[in-house]
Formats: C-alpha cells, structure tokens, sequence
C-alpha cells in the first residue's frame, strides 16, 4: 500500500513575508519567483535605466535583497506586489540620484502581445510609434507623478495601495495622478503639433 501525499500548500504573500522576516531565504525565492517580472517591468518603465541594459536586473535585485531587510515592517495592509512596487521605486529613485543623473529613456515602450492574428508592418510601425511616444510622455513626468501613475494606470494598482506602498495620503495619489495624466495629454498633443 503507497502513502497519498497531500499537495503542497502554497504559502500567501504575507506567509512568505513573514518567513523572510524570521531569516529564511528560501521564501525569499520564492516570492522572488512570483513578483520578479512584475518588478523588472515596472522598474523598467520607470525609465531607471542607465547606460548598461543590465542595470534593470540589478536594480530588480537590489529590490529584493531589501526585501531581505524590510520584511520586519510588512504589516499586510498593503498586497505584497504593491509593496514590491514601492521598495523597487525606492531603489530605481536612489539608483537615480547615486549616478547624479536623469535616467535614460527607454528605447521603446514595451507592447503587449496580441492574440488577433498577425499584424500588418504598417500596423506595426504604428504601433511601434505610438509606444515611443507615450514612453517619452511618461518619462517627461516628474518622477513622483510618473511612479504613480506607472502604479495605478499601468500596473492596476489600488491607490489605496500606491498610497501605502509610498508612504504618502491617498489625496496625494489622486493629486498626483491627475496631474500626470493631463501633462501627458499636454506632452503627446506637444508632439503632433509640428
């Protein structure tokens, strides 16, 4: 007769916090395998990049061996990927002030893959465009109003949970938010004027 095993149980986010908190590295990567993409693409929209393409891995893992040391102050009020978020704009935001720079922008704004057929080249270059453009938008924002809106409009987090995850009131969110969104309706109606 064979013994039944039971499936694994995989840990919550505020489990695998906790975990971390009390030194164990294997919920770190775990929680590094569940939130890595989400934080490597966020922090690359931030347009925290420098010189080397390789800066955004570093920067992603310097968000995470914060992790390692800030687990201690995860209450759980905010979801866990929103409080990756604010770690990781606080570690693009000091990545940014060490190189006493502006970050480069990035090449393009990365698209999302579609699932209706293929598209045409010219829908392409379109498309392609268009992401240029709404990338040099966003990063015309002032970095405190780009971080917002990357977390509410682009990665769809609360702003309840933006607020949290920045340390800052919820008006402030919205203040912040609605300025970003009319600038970069002023940034893009910029550019078509000739």
């Amino acid at each position: 007769m064979s013994a039944v095993i039971a499936p694994r149980h995989a840990p919550t986010d505020p489990e695998l916090l906790s975990r971390i908190a009390q030194g164990d590295l294997a919920s770190l990567g775990d929680l590094y395998e569940r939130y890595s993409g989400d934080v490597r693409r966020f922090v690359g929209r931030l347009g925290a990049l420098g010189v080397q393409p390789g800066e955004v891995d570093d920067l992603v893992q310097s968000t995470f061996l914060l992790v390692a040391r800030a687990s201690h102050g995860y209450d759980g009020r905010v979801a866990a990927r929103a409080w990756l978020f604010g770690l990781a704009a606080n570690v693009a935001r000091q990545h940014r002030r060490s190189l006493a720079r502006l970050a480069r922008k990035l090449a393009a704004w990365a698209a999302e893959p579609k699932s209706h057929g293929e598209p045409s080249p010219a829908e392409l270059l379109a498309a392609k465009e268009a992401a240029v453009r709404a990338q040099r938008a966003i990063d015309g924002l002032p970095w405190k109003k780009r971080e917002v809106f990357l977390m509410v409009v682009v990665e769809g987090i609360s702003g309840e949970q933006a607020a949290a995850a920045l340390g800052i009131p919820l008006a402030t969110v919205w203040t912040r938010l609605h300025h970003a969104r009319r600038d970069i309706r002023r940034l893009l109606a910029e550019e078509e004027t000739p």
